[in-house]
Parts: structure tokens; C-alpha cells; sequence
């Protein structure tokens, strides 16, 4: 018979499934001697150098001019540092400080300003970093209001960017303009052409808001500028770099994986995992296709024309570096290392990876040789070590560790890097260096960080329409390395086949007396023995009949066993009932 914990295994499935991976213990970094911990502890302190140089210098702005120890506004005047490092906080386990900046931006952040804002960016990192410590906000402690995770200050707050940015999408496409003004809307003469990532890098956050709030029109009008881009490939099903969002004609018909569509392709994966949405990941899988045939070559990606295939630009780009990493989200860990390998190629040529690079030639691209502390090559390494234990993947982090302290490292923070060619040096410190590239090297060696949970750890929480499990692991990281938990979008809804499910499992498990090595936390003044009722069903009894008389291919909670979740599993079965 099923162990104690087996309900709860396939209550988490779907959320876990798709990429805790059970890995040996003992490999990895013994084999090479490389001290773990302490470059854990270096990465700390170069946040904190980051970090703290920011609030002395440069809050409110934006971000921190590290060469000037002042600071600037850069996308909208959000304090925008202050919100994309929060998360990282809490990762790095500063309880204390991230409930203050909490406090600080409820306080202090306005988005009912005249300020022409980029819908991309707003998204990724306002919306995304106030969803993402949301929904961290009971782990650090904080009070939550009745209710939570389906309401919440920062909740509102998201939900209200969120809202100043809908206007873009009212296009006869659906694709978004990419600038909006956060008190007017859509300014008359702004252009119409935007990039592709701009307009397929909204599923993750928007449907987010959506499950948490109840309002779908986030969620619908994500899912309509996905399936326009989808829509509008070419024949050989290729996707373009800019688009007139009026229109739908390609303004910019060179195809890759890089800057311009790398998140469009990340999200159509992503969403897959985080909705459980077989339509999204078949449309990558059909890009994926088409991206191996027209664009690969000796495991590197190249740019091509998007209607005939043919080689437009030989070069890679810094931002594609994320490709291996969201190749092992779909189980292609040997692909992913070998691109992964010839990528480090170029970091170790230079210390760092050039905005571009020419392949034939083996050195940089006129103009494009700036390094500014992007995470990409780093975030591929995080998700391929959880996947491979390979040592190869830390030495990464270690020489992106020595790299950055080296070059990069001033009084006042650290600076991008104008030239890897003579190390000069350039007056800005990005927010997504505090938000992404310390915080992937920082779980690259933090094996037992809460966010490589592989579900043993779990909370259940009390929410208007039943209890609800959440922290368990199986986290989506948005673009900006925001972690969403997944479980939580089965919080706020009222879908009476998943709540009844839920239900049962919790029933079931509560019933039994042994608790193997899952550990519970519950909710405060809630019964051991109670089961949530949805307050719409006067019987739970009468629930269970209607139920049991409605067929189903599979379950709404597990994680069945057809070709669209096995080709999202890593290394095949996660979790085996205890027998």
C-alpha cells in the first residue's frame, strides 16, 4: 500500500515533476576540490557590496551609477534595484531586510506617474518581483493579511502595474506596443513595431495575477499576443526579430534565439510547466524543429533569414546563453551541455561573454564588445548542475566569481564592463546583477537552498476556498530569475473538480498517522482533522457524488503519463510511492 505521503506526491506531481531531479549525493565539486561554501560566501559579500552601495547612493533612482557612487533612473522610476533584489534577499536568508524593503516600497512606490515606461521590462521586473515576493512574503515571515496568497499588499501593487500596462495590448493583433505611459496609456504617435520577446513575455506574470486574482483578463490577453506571434511564423516555421503590432507584417526577418525572441521561446516552456499547458509547450516543440534545422550548426545557433533559412548573421550573442539551460527544462541535458561548452569556450577567451561574438572569426563584434554582468551563461549552469552534478558547471560559477571581483569590482558597487578586450569600465550597475547574476551563482552553490525544495518540505495554508499547499519546490523562475510558486496558482480558484481533489488528498492524508519524511507545517487555528469545504458546497458528501459519476482522461492533479509531460521529465520518474 501507498505510504502516508503518497497523496500529498501526487498532489505536488505536476508541480514537481517537471524538474526536481534525485541526484546522487557526493559527486560534483568533491571531484575537482573546489570549495563550495566559501565561494558561496564570496557571492554574499558581492551582493552585499551591490546592495548596500545602492542604498547609500543611489535610492530611490532606479539603479546605482557605480563610478560616480549616484544613481539614475533608467526604466520608470520604480526604485527599480530596491524591487528586483527582494527576492534575492530572502534567498540569501535576510528575513529582516527583506521585510523592511517590503514596508519601504508599499510606502514609497507610485505607478500613477507621467512616465513613459517599457511594457517588457515593467513586466519582468515590477510585476514579476512584486508577484515573486508575495508569494515569499509568508516564508520571510511577514503577517499576512486574511486571504493570502489571493490578496496581499503586494499583490495589489502588482496587479496595479499590471494594469497600467494593459493599454499596449489594445492593438487589432493583440500584440503589445511596446511603451506605454503609466497615466495616459499608449502615447498617439509611439511606434508600432516591437520585438518579438516583447510581445510573448507575458504568460508567466499575467497568468499568475490571473489565478491569484480571479480577473482573467491578464492571463487572456498574454495568451492572445502568444498565439498571434504564433499565427504569423513563416513556412518553415521560423519567427522574426521586430513585428508591426498593427499590421502583423515582420519588420525585422532575421531568426534566432537571442536578443529580440529569446524570452518569447523561454515562456512558451515555462508556461507549459507552470499551467500544465500541453498547447504552449507543442508550440515550442514545433519551434524547436524548425530552430534545430534552419539555425544550428556544431552545436552553436546562428541568425538566418526567418522565410528561406539562409545565414543572415554568424555570430552568438550573450543573451542566448540561456538556451542550454531551458534545454534541460525539456530533458535535452546532452544537447544542453554541449552548447553549454562551447559558450564557456568564449566566457574563458575573455573573462566574460562579449554582447557578440563572430563564430568563423573566434573574437568579438564591432561595438558589441561590452560585458554587462548579464546572468544567461550562469542561469544555464544553475539548471544544468541540478541536472548533471557535472563539476565543469561549478568552475563556471567560480570563474564568473574571480572574473567579476576582478574586473568589475569598484568602491561604489560593480560597474558593466564597456570592453572585456582592455577591461574599460562603464558607469552603471544594471538591476538584474543583483536580481539574476547573484542570485543564480548564489544557488549554484547552495545545494540545500528552500528553492531547490524537491517537495519533502511543504506548508498548508488556509484560503477562502480551501487549504492549499505551497514552498514545496518545483519554483518557475520569470526572466528576471523571480521564482513564482506554482502551487500557489491552485489557491485562489474555484474550479470544483481540482478543489474536490484537493480535498480528498488532504483528507486522505491527514487520516493516516505516519509521516515518513514529509514535514507539515499547518496553518495556525485550523484542525487536524478538518478538511476545507468549498463554501459554495452545503455537502462535501454530495461533492463526492458528482465527482465520482464525472469521467476524466486524468486526473486535474497528477501527472499523467503521456508524451507532453515525458518529454518535460528529466530524468524520467521523480516520485515513487513508498511501498
Amino acid at each position: 500500500m501507498a505510504g502516508p505521503g503518497a497523496a500529498v506526491q501526487r498532489f505536488l506531481g505536476p508541480l514537481l515533476c517537471l524538474w526536481v531531479l534525485r541526484l546522487p549525493a557526493g559527486s560534483g565539486a568533491a571531484a575537482r576540490g573546489l570549495d563550495v561554501a566559501s565561494y558561496r560566501e564570496r557571492v554574499r559579500a558581492m551582493f552585499y557590496h551591490a546592495y548596500e552601495h545602492y542604498l547609500e547612493s543611489a535610492f530611490p533612482y532606479d539603479e546605482l551609477r557605480p563610478l560616480t557612487c549616484d544613481g539614475q533612473d533608467t526604466w520608470g522610476s520604480f526604485s527599480l534595484t530596491l524591487i528586483d533584489a527582494l527576492d534575492t534577499l530572502l534567498i540569501l536568508g535576510n528575513v529582516s531586510e527583506f521585510q523592511r524593503v517590503v514596508n519601504v516600497l508599499q510606502e514609497g512606490v507610485d505607478f500613477d506617474i507621467d512616465v513613459n515606461a517599457s511594457v517588457f521590462e515593467t513586466n519582468i521586473r515590477v510585476v514579476g518581483g512584486l508577484l515573486s515576493a508575495h508569494l515569499l512574503s509568508r516564508k520571510a515571515g511577514i503577517e499576512v493579511e486574511a486571504g493570502w496568497p489571493c490578496s496581499g499588499p503586494l499583490l495589489r501593487m502588482a496587479e496595479e502595474a499590471a494594469r497600467k500596462l494593459l493599454p499596449a495590448f489594445q492593438t487589432p493583433t493583440g500584440m503589445p506596443y511596446g511603451t506605454v505611459n503609466l497615466l495616459h496609456g499608449v502615447n498617439p504617435g509611439e511606434t508600432p513595431v516591437t520585438c518579438t520577446a516583447g510581445i510573448g513575455t507575458f504568460i508567466v506574470e499575467f497568468a499568475t495575477l490571473s489565478h491569484l486574482t480571479g480577473d482573467p483578463v491578464f492571463e487572456d490577453v498574454a495568451r492572445k499576443a502568444l498565439k498571434a506571434l504564433w499565427k504569423n511564423r513563416s513556412d518553415i516555421g521560423l519567427v522574426g526579430n521586430h513585428i508591426d503590432v498593427i499590421t502583423a507584417k515582420w519588420v525585422a526577418q532575421d531568426a534566432g534565439i537571442g536578443a529580440g525572441v529569446d524570452s518569447y521561446f523561454e515562456y512558451l516552456v515555462k508556461g507549459a510547466i507552470l499551467l500544465q499547458d500541453k498547447e504552449l509547450m507543442s508550440m515550442f516543440l514545433e519551434y524547436n524543429k524548425a530552430i534545430k534545422n534552419y539555425t544550428k550548426f556544431d552545436d552553436w545557433y546562428l541568425w538566418v533569414q526567418m522565410y528561406k533559412g539562409t545565414v543572415s548573421m554568424p555570430v552568438f550573442q550573450s543573451l542566448e546563453a540561456y538556451w542550454p539551460g531551458l534545454q534541460s527544462l525539456i530533458g535535452d541535458v546532452d544537447n544542453a551541455m554541449r552548447t553549454f561548452l562551447n559558450y564557456y569556450t568564449v566566457w574563458k577567451q575573455f573573462g566574460g561573454l562579449p554582447e557578440f561574438y563572430n563564430i568563423p572569426q573566434g573574437y568579438t563584434v564591432d561595438k558589441r564588445e561590452g560585458y554587462p554582468l548579464r546572468p544567461e551563461l550562469i542561469e544555464s549552469a544553475m539548471y544544468l548542475y541540478r541536472a548533471t552534478r557535472d563539476p565543469t558547471l561549478l568552475e563556471l560559477g567560480r570563474d564568473a566569481v574571480e572574473s567579476i571581483e576582478k574586473i568589475s569590482k569598484v568602491d561604489c558597487g560593480f560597474a558593466t564592463i564597456k570592453d572585456l578586450r582592455d577591461h574599460r569600465l562603464d558607469n552603471r550597475m544594471e538591476s538584474f546583477f543583483l536580481a539574476e547574476t547573484i542570485k543564480y551563482l548564489y544557488l549554484l552553490f547552495d545545494p540545500d537552498n528552500f528553492i531547490h525544495n524537491d517537495g519533502s518540505d511543504f506548508d498548508v495554508v488556509v484560503t477562502p476556498y480551501g487549504e492549499c499547499v505551497l514552498n514545496a519546490g518545483g519554483y518557475i523562475f520569470n526572466t528576471e530569475a523571480h521564482p513564482i510558486d506554482p502551487a500557489a496558482l491552485h489557491c485562489c480558484r474555484k474550479r470544483k473538480e481540482e478543489q474536490w481533489e484537493v480535498e480528498d488528498l488532504m483528507r486522505e492524508f491527514y487520516s493516516r498517522k505516519k509521516t515518513k519524511k514529509f514535514t507539515l507545517k499547518r496553518a495556525p487555528n485550523h484542525g487536524e482533522g478538518e478538511s476545507a469545504k468549498d463554501p459554495e458546497d452545503a455537502s462535501s458528501e454530495k461533492a463526492g457524488e458528482k465527482r465520482n459519476s464525472k469521467k476524466s482522461s486524468h486526473s486535474l492533479l497528477s501527472c499523467p503519463s503521456q508524451s507532453f509531460n515525458s518529454k518535460l521529465a528529466v530524468l524520467g520518474q521523480v516520485f515513487l510511492d513508498n511501498t
